[in-house]
């Protein structure tokens, strides 16, 4: 039984892309995620948003989607998800806000 994720894109009013996950990430629909991120990096000209901020869970297969994309996201996580991603070390590596 796969994890109820919902992706959706948008700009942000300065045109910035933004990519936004709520649900679940874990590694029953991480492929779906990795390819949304790896979609939204490819065709964008500079950083993208991903906005974490309704996102309920994030396994390692989550976490493993969002290393390779270091250097073109920023980071939008809420005050539940900060800490894991600031021990996951993605917080050393891309520009993470907590909401």
């Amino acid at each position: 039984m796969s994890t109820a994720l919902t992706l959706t894109t948008g700009r942000r009013p300065d045109g910035t892309p933004v990519l936004a996950a709520a649900g679940e990430v874990d590694m029953s629909n991480a492929a779906e995620f990795a390819a949304a991120l790896a979609h939204a990096v490819e065709t964008a000209a500079g950083p993208v948003v991903v906005d974490l901020t309704a996102l309920e869970y994030l396994d390692s297969a989550g976490l493993a989607a969002l290393f390779p994309h270091a250097e073109r996201v920023h980071l939008l996580a809420s005050p539940l998800l900060a800490p894991v991603l600031t021990i996951a070390g993605l917080a050393d590596v891309m520009t993470l806000v907590a909401s």
